[in-house]
């Protein structure tokens, strides 16, 4: 039994079965389905976990409430990683009142029925609920990344149970850099909402914060100033590593040949970062991850069916969906005998912020030649500037 403080204790899950969260993204370190109990003068225990872990979750709240019965279950997100057990957890403590606002009772209704939940209390905004020494405060955060999400904070610990925020792939028996897969979820899952979570880094910034309890990936206990940073980059689509990404499509290797002459002549005029991805090959959340992370961006491609070849095409429309801006992009586009790429990728970017071209455009007919050849050597100069 982990112990988050004296009496605050985890009882969530590992889940290395999943191959794919929420059917689209690559974990290949499983995921965490994180639940909490504070054990007060009255008991709460934070959301539940996914529905293949039913009987683990419950026995390790058993263990963790000694004999004890739970007075609420706190609903902080509907999404079904965190609330599939609530009719199972009502099942074994039918008297246990269920905490959410609003909107979580309504899609509460959807998932389970009309008259799934017996007790119920519907919070407000900034609403507090005394369980004793802990006084539990709720702070809705919607958009982060549903609309009925709200956080909880526990004046008497310091502690924010953060819903979604501040978590990340990966199962929590594995190690690995937090950074990282934490990016990749933030931008896969919450990027195109990086108002509202601007929003509750507001709300945080009034809380006296020591621990962040998330419901995926680790506590966070230590050096929280480097995790908010991040938030507060990721959430204002700054740029947060200097360096140039590539991301292309190649069908005969010509466009990759030319990706690859890049690579080198930006390394040669001096960018010390160069990130190339094979729109077709790589993970395509890996891709957009860097997309997000560096301030430029290359993306090579051909023309196909008078339009961009599809793994771009996909390619730009999760930067687009998730409010790709403040970044510099050059294009190379590549067509036989009537290229359209540049123009087609320009118009994609029509309603996205600060987005500035780089002004070179290399246009390749088939294959380089001499005068695409100048036409990268120029680019590169402009990407490295």
């Amino acid at each position: 039994m982990k112990k988050v403080t004296n009496d605050i204790v985890y009882v969530g899950v590992n889940d290395h079965q999943v191959d794919l969260f929420e059917g689209l993204y690559d974990v290949p370190n499983g995921m965490s389905y994180n639940s909490y109990v504070i054990l007060d003068q009255k008991v709460a225990v934070m959301d539940t976990v996914d529905q293949y872990f039913t009987d683990e979750w419950l026995n390790n709240v058993a263990n963790a409430l000694g004999g004890r019965t739970p007075d609420y279950l706190v609903v902080q997100h509907m999404e079904p990683d965190h609330s599939a057990n609530i009719v199972n957890f009502l099942k074994v403590y039918p008297n246990a009142t269920v905490v959410g606002n609003a909107k979580t009772f309504a899609m509460m209704a959807n998932f389970f029925g009309q008259d799934a939940i017996a007790n119920k209390l519907v919070v407000a905004d900034g609403q507090t609920l005394s369980l004793g020494n802990h006084n539990l405060t709720f702070v809705f955060a919607p958009m982060v990344h549903w609309p009925e999400v709200m956080l909880t904070y526990d004046a008497c610990s310091k502690v924010l149970f953060s819903a979604d925020a501040f978590g990340k792939f990966g199962a929590l028996d594995v190690e690995e850099e937090w950074a990282c897969e934490a990016r990749r979820y933030y931008i896969g899952i919450v990027g195109k909402f990086g108002a509202q979570v601007q929003t509750l880094l507001k709300k945080a910034a009034n809380l006296d914060i020591a621990t962040i309890c998330p419901l995926h990936g680790p506590i966070l206990t230590e050096n929280l100033g480097y995790y908010l940073d991040l938030y507060n980059t990721w959430s204002s689509y700054g740029v947060e590593s200097d360096g140039v990404v590539i991301a292309y499509t190649s069908v005969y290797g010509h466009t990759k040949q030319a990706v690859e002459k890049l690579a080198q002549l930006l390394r040669d005029n001096g960018c010390a970062k160069v990130v190339v991805n094979d729109l077709a090959r790589c993970d395509m959340a890996e891709a957009v991850e860097d997309a997000f992370r560096y301030g430029k961006i290359v993306l090579a491609t051909t023309t196909y069916n008078a339009d961009i070849f599809p793994f771009m095409k996909h390619f730009v429309q999760h930067l687009t969906e998730r409010n790709y801006q403040n970044r510099t992009i050059g294009i190379i586009e590549n067509g036989t005998w009537a290229p359209v790429a540049a123009k087609v990728i320009k118009n994609m970017f029509a309603n996205s912020k600060n987005i500035t071209f780089a002004p070179t455009t290399v246009t390749i007919l088939s294959a380089l030649n001499d005068q695409s050849n100048q036409q990268l050597e120029q680019l590169a100069k402009e990407m490295c500037e």
